[in-house]
Protein backbone atom coordinates (compact mmCIF):
# COMPACT_ATOMS: atom_id res chain seq x y z
CA UNK A 1 0.00 0.00 0.00
CA UNK A 2 0.99 3.71 -1.10
CA UNK A 3 1.40 6.09 1.88
CA UNK A 4 2.69 9.59 2.19
CA UNK A 5 5.53 10.25 4.08
CA UNK A 6 6.94 13.86 5.34
CA UNK A 7 11.39 13.80 4.54
CA UNK A 8 12.69 16.69 7.63
CA UNK A 9 16.41 17.48 6.72
CA UNK A 10 18.60 20.48 6.45
CA UNK A 11 21.51 21.66 4.05
CA UNK A 12 24.40 23.22 3.48
CA UNK A 13 23.34 25.86 0.48
CA UNK A 14 27.08 26.72 -0.73
CA UNK A 15 27.23 24.46 -3.61
CA UNK A 16 23.49 24.17 -4.34
CA UNK A 17 21.63 26.29 -6.77
CA UNK A 18 18.95 26.43 -4.73
CA UNK A 19 16.50 23.77 -3.68
CA UNK A 20 14.02 23.61 -6.92
CA UNK A 21 15.56 21.13 -9.69
CA UNK A 22 17.04 22.96 -12.56
CA UNK A 23 18.53 22.39 -15.92
CA UNK A 24 22.34 21.93 -15.91
CA UNK A 25 22.98 23.14 -12.06
CA UNK A 26 23.26 20.87 -8.91
CA UNK A 27 20.01 21.61 -6.65
CA UNK A 28 19.26 20.06 -3.16
CA UNK A 29 15.85 18.44 -4.95
CA UNK A 30 17.88 16.60 -7.63
CA UNK A 31 20.85 15.54 -5.13
CA UNK A 32 18.03 14.07 -2.40
CA UNK A 33 15.73 12.42 -4.75
CA UNK A 34 18.65 10.42 -7.17
CA UNK A 35 19.83 9.41 -3.77
CA UNK A 36 16.32 7.70 -2.85
CA UNK A 37 15.98 6.83 -6.18
CA UNK A 38 19.43 5.08 -6.24
CA UNK A 39 18.58 2.97 -2.99
CA UNK A 40 15.34 2.47 -3.33
CA UNK A 41 15.94 1.42 -6.67
CA UNK A 42 12.51 3.01 -8.19
CA UNK A 43 11.36 6.47 -9.49
CA UNK A 44 10.35 8.67 -6.41
CA UNK A 45 8.90 12.29 -6.98
CA UNK A 46 10.12 14.45 -4.02
CA UNK A 47 8.16 17.94 -3.13
CA UNK A 48 9.28 20.58 -1.09
CA UNK A 49 8.26 22.99 0.99
CA UNK A 50 9.53 25.67 -0.98
CA UNK A 51 12.02 26.74 -2.97
CA UNK A 52 15.48 28.31 -1.62
CA UNK A 53 17.63 30.65 -4.18
CA UNK A 54 20.91 29.83 -4.94
CA UNK A 55 23.65 29.37 -1.95
CA UNK A 56 20.56 29.57 1.08
CA UNK A 57 21.19 27.35 3.61
CA UNK A 58 18.19 25.29 5.62
CA UNK A 59 18.42 24.22 8.99
CA UNK A 60 15.05 22.96 8.79
CA UNK A 61 13.20 21.84 5.25
CA UNK A 62 10.50 19.45 4.68
CA UNK A 63 9.27 17.51 1.55
CA UNK A 64 6.95 14.85 1.12
CA UNK A 65 7.09 11.74 -1.67
CA UNK A 66 4.53 8.61 -1.58
CA UNK A 67 5.97 5.43 -1.47
CA UNK A 68 4.85 1.53 -0.65
CA UNK A 69 7.91 1.15 2.24
CA UNK A 70 6.32 -2.58 3.12
CA UNK A 71 6.94 -3.63 -0.16
CA UNK A 72 10.86 -3.13 -0.02
CA UNK A 73 10.77 -4.39 3.50
CA UNK A 74 12.03 -1.53 5.12
CA UNK A 75 11.08 1.38 7.95
CA UNK A 76 11.28 4.96 8.18
CA UNK A 77 14.49 4.68 10.34
CA UNK A 78 16.47 2.35 7.87
CA UNK A 79 15.79 4.68 5.29
CA UNK A 80 16.90 7.63 7.14
CA UNK A 81 20.19 5.83 8.01
CA UNK A 82 20.68 4.91 4.40
CA UNK A 83 20.03 8.01 2.91
CA UNK A 84 22.51 9.86 5.54
CA UNK A 85 25.10 6.98 4.55
CA UNK A 86 24.61 7.82 0.66
CA UNK A 87 24.55 11.62 0.62
CA UNK A 88 27.40 13.81 1.52
CA UNK A 89 28.22 15.90 4.59
CA UNK A 90 26.21 19.40 2.85
CA UNK A 91 22.18 17.28 3.48
CA UNK A 92 21.45 15.87 6.39
CA UNK A 93 18.40 13.92 6.96
CA UNK A 94 16.68 14.30 10.25
CA UNK A 95 13.85 11.92 10.35
CA UNK A 96 11.04 10.49 7.74
CA UNK A 97 7.66 9.93 9.06
CA UNK A 98 4.01 9.20 7.78
CA UNK A 99 1.44 11.61 6.87
CA UNK A 100 -2.22 11.90 6.16
CA UNK A 101 -2.32 10.60 2.01
CA UNK A 102 -3.61 14.50 1.48
CA UNK A 103 -0.74 16.24 3.68
CA UNK A 104 1.20 18.62 1.58
CA UNK A 105 4.54 19.85 2.71
CA UNK A 106 3.87 22.92 1.24
CA UNK A 107 0.07 24.19 1.48
CA UNK A 108 0.54 23.28 4.62
CA UNK A 109 2.63 24.78 6.07
CA UNK A 110 1.41 27.51 8.66
CA UNK A 111 4.56 29.83 8.76
CA UNK A 112 8.55 30.03 7.98
CA UNK A 113 10.59 31.49 9.76
CA UNK A 114 13.88 32.16 8.14
CA UNK A 115 17.46 33.83 10.08
CA UNK A 116 19.54 36.68 8.39
CA UNK A 117 23.21 36.43 10.23
CA UNK A 118 25.69 39.20 9.86
CA UNK A 119 28.76 40.69 11.24
CA UNK A 120 30.44 44.20 11.99
CA UNK A 121 33.30 42.53 12.53
CA UNK A 122 35.36 39.70 10.15
CA UNK A 123 35.81 36.70 11.22
CA UNK A 124 37.44 33.56 9.56
CA UNK A 125 35.52 30.85 11.54
CA UNK A 126 31.70 31.22 9.79
CA UNK A 127 32.37 32.92 6.58
CA UNK A 128 29.84 30.41 5.00
CA UNK A 129 27.08 31.15 6.87
CA UNK A 130 27.30 34.94 8.27
CA UNK A 131 27.82 37.84 6.06
CA UNK A 132 30.12 40.61 6.72
CA UNK A 133 28.79 44.05 6.75
CA UNK A 134 30.36 46.66 4.60
CA UNK A 135 29.32 49.08 6.84
CA UNK A 136 31.20 49.49 9.97
CA UNK A 137 28.34 51.02 12.29
CA UNK A 138 24.76 50.12 11.57
CA UNK A 139 21.85 51.59 13.88
CA UNK A 140 20.10 48.56 14.93
CA UNK A 141 17.23 50.68 16.92
CA UNK A 142 16.43 52.24 14.20
CA UNK A 143 16.49 49.04 11.93
CA UNK A 144 14.28 47.31 14.77
CA UNK A 145 11.77 50.15 14.57
CA UNK A 146 11.49 49.85 10.20
CA UNK A 147 10.89 46.02 11.26
CA UNK A 148 8.33 46.73 13.14
CA UNK A 149 6.45 48.96 10.63
CA UNK A 150 5.98 45.84 8.78
CA UNK A 151 3.28 44.54 10.33
CA UNK A 152 1.44 47.68 9.17
CA UNK A 153 1.36 45.94 5.47
CA UNK A 154 0.43 42.94 3.57
CA UNK A 155 1.86 43.61 -0.10
CA UNK A 156 5.31 42.89 -0.03
CA UNK A 157 5.66 43.65 -4.24
CA UNK A 158 8.69 46.26 -3.17
CA UNK A 159 10.74 43.20 -2.09
CA UNK A 160 9.92 40.95 -4.51
CA UNK A 161 12.39 39.65 -7.63
CA UNK A 162 10.13 40.99 -10.69
CA UNK A 163 9.08 38.75 -13.01
CA UNK A 164 7.53 35.63 -10.82
CA UNK A 165 4.64 33.60 -11.61
CA UNK A 166 2.51 34.37 -8.24
CA UNK A 167 -0.74 35.22 -7.95
CA UNK A 168 -0.59 37.50 -5.09
CA UNK A 169 2.18 39.28 -3.16
CA UNK A 170 0.27 39.72 -0.08
CA UNK A 171 2.28 38.06 3.03
CA UNK A 172 1.42 38.41 6.30
CA UNK A 173 4.47 38.82 8.20
CA UNK A 174 4.10 37.83 12.17
CA UNK A 175 7.94 38.33 13.31
CA UNK A 176 10.56 40.58 12.58
CA UNK A 177 13.40 41.82 14.25
CA UNK A 178 16.76 42.04 14.84
CA UNK A 179 18.91 40.68 18.12
CA UNK A 180 22.38 40.39 18.92
CA UNK A 181 23.76 36.81 20.16
CA UNK A 182 27.51 37.01 20.68
CA UNK A 183 29.00 39.35 18.24
CA UNK A 184 26.36 37.96 15.37
CA UNK A 185 23.73 40.24 14.77
CA UNK A 186 20.65 37.80 13.87
CA UNK A 187 17.97 39.23 11.97
CA UNK A 188 14.58 36.47 12.16
CA UNK A 189 11.40 37.03 9.83
CA UNK A 190 8.18 35.01 10.47
CA UNK A 191 5.32 35.11 8.12
CA UNK A 192 2.81 33.06 6.27
CA UNK A 193 4.83 32.79 2.88
CA UNK A 194 7.42 34.78 1.38
CA UNK A 195 8.32 36.06 -1.87
CA UNK A 196 11.52 35.33 -4.09
CA UNK A 197 14.19 37.08 -2.68
CA UNK A 198 11.80 38.94 -0.31
CA UNK A 199 13.89 38.65 2.80
CA UNK A 200 17.38 39.39 0.93
CA UNK A 201 15.96 42.58 0.51
CA UNK A 202 14.19 43.72 3.30
CA UNK A 203 17.59 43.00 5.08
CA UNK A 204 19.55 44.89 2.04
CA UNK A 205 16.91 47.91 2.67
CA UNK A 206 17.57 47.39 6.41
CA UNK A 207 21.21 47.92 6.37
CA UNK A 208 20.83 51.12 4.09
CA UNK A 209 18.37 52.62 6.71
CA UNK A 210 20.69 52.08 9.24
CA UNK A 211 24.10 52.97 7.66
CA UNK A 212 21.91 56.64 7.63
CA UNK A 213 21.03 56.49 3.94
CA UNK A 214 17.70 56.07 4.56
CA UNK A 215 15.13 57.33 7.05
CA UNK A 216 11.58 55.71 8.63
CA UNK A 217 9.44 57.86 6.75
CA UNK A 218 11.73 56.60 3.56
CA UNK A 219 11.30 52.99 4.35
CA UNK A 220 7.71 53.25 4.74
CA UNK A 221 7.50 55.15 1.27
CA UNK A 222 9.47 52.26 -0.06
CA UNK A 223 6.93 49.67 0.77
CA UNK A 224 3.79 51.83 0.08
CA UNK A 225 5.51 52.12 -3.61
CA UNK A 226 5.25 48.80 -4.55
CA UNK A 227 8.50 49.03 -7.05
CA UNK A 228 11.38 47.28 -6.53
CA UNK A 229 13.23 49.61 -7.93
CA UNK A 230 13.00 51.64 -4.89
CA UNK A 231 14.09 49.40 -2.67
CA UNK A 232 17.33 48.45 -1.62
CA UNK A 233 20.36 45.88 -2.38
CA UNK A 234 19.61 41.63 -2.09
CA UNK A 235 22.02 41.18 0.59
CA UNK A 236 24.44 37.82 -0.16
CA UNK A 237 22.60 34.46 -0.36
CA UNK A 238 25.17 32.92 2.27
CA UNK A 239 24.20 35.02 5.25
CA UNK A 240 19.98 33.61 5.07
CA UNK A 241 18.74 30.46 6.66
CA UNK A 242 15.11 28.85 6.54
CA UNK A 243 15.16 27.41 10.01
CA UNK A 244 11.93 26.92 10.80
CA UNK A 245 8.06 25.77 9.35
CA UNK A 246 5.09 25.17 11.09
CA UNK A 247 2.18 22.64 10.49
CA UNK A 248 -0.87 21.67 11.88
CA UNK A 249 -0.96 19.20 14.80
CA UNK A 250 -3.00 16.79 12.87
CA UNK A 251 -0.83 16.53 9.86
CA UNK A 252 -0.10 12.92 10.52
CA UNK A 253 -3.44 11.83 11.28
CA UNK A 254 -2.41 9.08 13.52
Amino acid sequence: MTNRYFIELAYNGRSFHGWQIQPNAITVQETLQKAMETILRRKIAIVGCGRTDTGVHARQFFAHFDLDLEDIQWNTDQLSYKLNQFLNDEIAVFRIFKVKNDAHSRFDALSRTYEYRLRLRKSPFDQDITYHSAYPRLDFDLMNKAAALLFRYTDFTSFSKTGTDVKTNNCKIMQAEWKKVGDVWIFTIKADRFLRNMVRAIVGTLLELGSGKLDLDGFEKIIESKNRSNAGWSVPAHGLALIKLEYPLNLTGF
